[in-house]
């Protein structure tokens, strides 16, 4: 870039050269003066490049692209060299408004202001000083090392002073360079107009004009941004493609504000142009061809004078034209590079997204007809519900893989924090676990279904609900073969099932009947053989009523688990009790009806005791009925 530069300007010199011999020949008009430019349009273009070239740096940020360093890095360094044009020009300019003969040089001191040039001065007989005293002190210090003891107080008193004296000329010093260097800082914004307003920009940007500066290591990649881009993960696709349309949506701004500096420059190069060409056509008009050698040669020395200052002014702001165009172009490709590859990630990230959705799809239609597989040919409701119930899980688990597998791509860390979550959620949800593990087994094979009478922790009830966690029973009380709705519902957790010290009693899946007993306490000598034969008759006629469904329900209890039962008759016996010898009758009867059945027991066994007197004699107390099971 220096080389073009420095070719650039010997160009333009050799053109000027060039022109100036061709003037030589030709006769020109009275000089006209410089080009009217805007103060306030060159500083106004000075901060808009200052701007511009803080966003180069630090509004678009890379994408996580190998290309990215490499595009950054050069719109970097070609808006340091953009700036380092723009204050050149703004100095030449300065120097053409104020006339003088400045140098445009970003590097050169400006003149010194007379305050400064006091200070200077102060400050120079102030060292002069100092210096002085201190050989004179050095020369005290020597004599004081071999002086004899009568001058020896002279010399302490003669080096106290000096070193007093010494001492405020260095404080003095120390203000007056104080007082210098304030004055140096004030001189450009205080007494140098436009000059010290562009010093004060430049100092803004130090690095761009600093010495000896080292380059700036090509920007890193965004590492989390590269390895988004490079994720399967849904989320990580996702996050990329709006990371990347950020970046071109910023490189877009980068490109409209690239245009709006270009088009400054552009409008601060015009008069420039417009004034060069004026000064070329005054020096080839031949409307003065009378006037001496003497006239023409100052004449054309002016025309030249003022021709190097303001090509001075308009070939930094062409070369920063041109730098701008390659900073654009630069912008585009990196903008499509950029598009190129979110192309790729968009495509790749639909296609996933698709796949997501036809998985789901799948689940979907899998779960319906599962279900209609279900109604269709599972007939028991309680195996049906099972089944539907094993469905919702299998379904649930199914679309959770199909997410997981879709919107997590590091399955390393997934794997890790799943393993946490789930050592926290077995310790926190202990209770609700074992809950809902118990529930399989109440709904197994041999388990609960709705409206089974269930003895469960010492209460009795007819199953209403069986959830997920609970278990829900409608409470019966009252004596031991005739209990009654209480009007309360009983919740016992699932997990009742596991604890020891409360144990489960329920019906044999498929049965509906329970076991009574009559029991006759029989008088002292009484004729046990003939209670014996007439109550069994008596409690076999009632059984004889609904003997058949007892049976039936036997035989379903055979098909199920397969064994042979005996069927359930009434059977007598005669035991030995506190009260005496007690004849016993055991008979089953139906659950749901078992109030009726005991009631037309104990009508029978009454009538046939108050009709029969030998019975009623060997009867030593009234009949009893009870449970033959306890619990």
């Amino acid at each position: 870039m220096k080389i073009s530069v420095d070719l650039q300007w010997k160009h333009a010199w050799l053109t000027g050269a060039a022109v100036c011999v061709i003037l030589l020949v030709l006769q020109t008009l009275p000089a006209q003066d410089l080009p009217a430019l805007n103060r306030d349009a060159i500083l106004g273009h000075l901060n808009a490049v200052i701007t511009w070239y803080r966003d180069t740096e630090n509004k678009v940020q890379a994408v996580g692209l190998p290309s990215d360093a490499i595009y950054e890095d050069t719109a970097r360094n070609l808006a340091a060299e953009v700036v380092r044009l723009a204050f050149q020009s703004a100095r030449a300019e300065a120097v053409a408004l104020g006339g003088s003969e400045k140098s445009p040089n970003a590097n050169q001191a400006s003149t010194s202001s007379p305050q400064q040039q006091d200070f200077t001065q102060i400050a120079a007989r102030m060292a002069a000083e100092i210096d002085d005293l201190q050989s004179k002190l050095d020369d005290v210090n020597k004599q004081l090392a071999s002086a004899p003891r009568s001058k020896r107080q002279a010399l302490l008193a003669q080096r106290d002073k000096l070193q007093g004296k010494l001492s405020l000329d260095k404080a003095v010093q120390d203000a007056v360079q104080k007082m210098a260097d304030f004055a140096e800082e004030t001189t450009d914004t205080v007494s140098e107009g436009l000059e010290g307003s562009i010093n004060q920009l430049a100092r803004s940007v130090p690095e761009v004009f600093a010495k000896n500066t080292a380059p700036k290591a090509p920007a890193k990649a965004n590492g989390s941004s590269s390895a988004l881009a490079s994720s399967s993960g849904l989320i990580g696709q996702a996050m990329t493609v709006l990371g990347r349309v950020r970046s071109i949506h910023d490189i877009d701004q980068m490109i409209k504000e690239t245009d709006r500096v270009r088009q400054d420059a552009e409008n601060l190069r015009k008069p420039l142009r417009q004034a060069l060409a004026g000064i070329i056509q005054r020096g080839q008009d031949p409307a003065n061809q009378q006037d001496t050698s003497e006239n023409v040669r100052r004449e054309y020395q002016d025309l030249i004078t003022r021709f190097k200052q303001l090509s001075s002014a308009s070939m930094p702001l062409s070369q920063e034209i041109l730098l701008l165009e390659q900073i654009r172009a630069n912008y585009i490709e990196w903008r499509r590079s950029i598009v190129r590859e979110s192309t790729d990630v968009l495509r790749s990230l639909l296609i996933r997204v698709i796949g997501i959705g036809l998985a789901l799809g799948a689940v979907a239609i899998l779960s319906e007809v599962w279900r209609r597989l279900t109604f269709r040919y599972i007939r028991d409701p309680r195996r049906r519900r099972q089944f539907l119930l094993l469905r919702r899980f299998v379904v649930g688990f199914l679309i959770g893989v199909v997410l997981i597998m879709g919107f997590v791509s590091e399955f390393s860390s997934l794997a890790t924090f799943a393993g946490f979550v789930t050592a926290g959620i077995a310790v926190g949800l202990q209770a609700l676990l074992l809950s809902v593990a118990a529930y399989f087994f109440v709904v197994g094979r041999y388990g609960i279904r709705v409206g089974d009478r269930i003895s469960i922790a010492g209460v009795t009830g007819d199953v209403i609900d069986i959830g997920m966690v609970r278990l829900y029973l409608m409470e019966l009380a009252g004596t031991s073969v005739d209990l009654y709705p209480t009007g309360r519902i009983v919740v016992f957790s699932n997990s009742v099932l596991f604890q020891a010290g409360t144990p489960l009693f329920k019906q044999i899946p498929g049965t509906e009947y329970t076991w009574h007993e009559l029991a006759v306490t029989l008088a002292f000598g009484g004729n046990y053989k003939l209670v014996q034969d007439k109550i069994s008759s008596a409690v076999n006629s009632v059984y004889e009523q609904y003997r058949e469904r007892i049976e039936r329900q036997l035989g379903g209890i055979e098909r199920q688990i397969e064994i042979q039962l005996k069927s359930p008759t009434p059977e007598a016996k005669l035991q030995l009790s506190e009260n005496g010898v007690e004849f016993i009758v055991r008979y089953p009867v139906d659950i749901r009806t078992a109030s009726e059945m005991d009631d037309h027991v104990t009508r029978a066994v009454v009538d046939l005791v108050n009709n029969d007197a030998e019975l009623k004699s060997a009867i030593a107390g009234p009949p009893k009925i009870r449970a033959a099971i306890k619990g």
